[in-house]
């Protein structure tokens, strides 16, 4: 029987030939696999970057530019997403068989213990790896994400049959609405220029990827595994000030979303948005450094 890393293998083999969402360094080399592609650049130690929801492996171009020269940077694009081909996601859940095949590629690439840093739904999917293959991480550095994304969408009090019955409608929604989408965006990140770039992923994206994709992730909860999370993780959260947050409200509430996670520290981004990285580069890339020192 073939092993599993052998029909990795195959797949990559496979999936070789299909298109890719372009390349954003000369100097790199990207592999393509079902589910996701990796651009890798740069020498050094490995570190796994994964965006989140309809987002471009373009949200980490700055910080990989910045370490390119001290690091392996394995910049991570979720097929579907942003002009990157469907594949293997055309169909059916992205959230878990995607996570499920990053680790699969970590290991398969000696990567692990892995350092990941994931944004969004990049971090769900590092939360997930957290508590579902910890073997398989080093380190987790987690940008605005929770670990069930349900209790801002619907409501702090609600229940899993409400999030399933949220899921379910996403699914089989008919895409957003330009305007309604851009609306959206413009609560996600400051600058005009970083939201038409955002925007555009969005428009690029493959419509049932990303519903189905929304819809993993507002029925994934994963608070019950927090209390065994032994990999040690920061977390990075917005203020939110300019999206019409009340001063000291995201404190609250990240902290009450972690409350049972020892390992997970906990550090808010002033005058950013949900795009920290974007919003305010020198605080996250001072961030990204503390966080990679340790």
């Amino acid at each position: 029987m073939k092993t599993a890393l052998t029909l990795l293998a195959a797949a990559l083999s496979l999936a070789a030939a299909s298109a890719v969402a372009a390349p954003l360094f000369a100097d790199s080399h990207t592999v393509v696999t079902p589910r996701f592609s990796d651009e890798i650049v740069g020498k050094g130690p490995d570190l796994v970057f994964i965006p989140g929801l309809a987002s471009s492996r373009e949200t980490w171009k700055a910080t990989a530019e910045r370490l390119k020269g001290h690091y392996r940077l394995h910049l991570i694009q979720v097929a579907g997403f942003a002009g990157e081909p469907a594949r293997a996601n055309a169909e059916g859940p992205v959230l878990v068989p995607t996570a499920e095949a990053i680790d699969a590629y970590i290991v398969a690439q000696h990567l692990a213990p892995a350092t990941v840093i994931g944004h969004s739904l990049g971090g769900t999917m590092t939360l997930w790896l957290a508590e579902n293959r910890p073997q398989d991480l080093r380190k987790a550095l987690v940008v605005d994400a929770l670990p069930w994304v349900a209790q801002v969408f619907i409501s702090p009090n609600v229940t899993a049959d409400q999030a399933k019955a949220a899921g379910e409608a996403m699914r089989v929604s008919p895409p957003m609405p330009e305007a309604a989408r851009s609306q959206m965006i413009d609560n996600m990140v400051s600058g005009p220029a970083d939201r038409a770039m955002v925007l555009a992923w969005g428009k690029a994206s493959d419509t049932k990827v990303v519903s189905n994709a929304l819809a993993d992730d507002m029925e994934t909860d994963l608070r019950a595994g927090l209390g065994a999370v032994k990999t040690p993780i920061t977390l990075l959260y917005p203020d939110n000030l300019a999206a019409g947050m009340p001063a000291g409200a995201m404190d609250g509430f990240y902290h009450a979303a972690f409350a049972a996670a020892s390992t997970v520290k906990l550090e808010r981004v002033d005058s950013s948005r949900h795009f920290i990285m974007l919003d305010q580069p020198a605080a996250f890339a001072a961030a990204l450094d503390a966080f990679l020192a340790n």
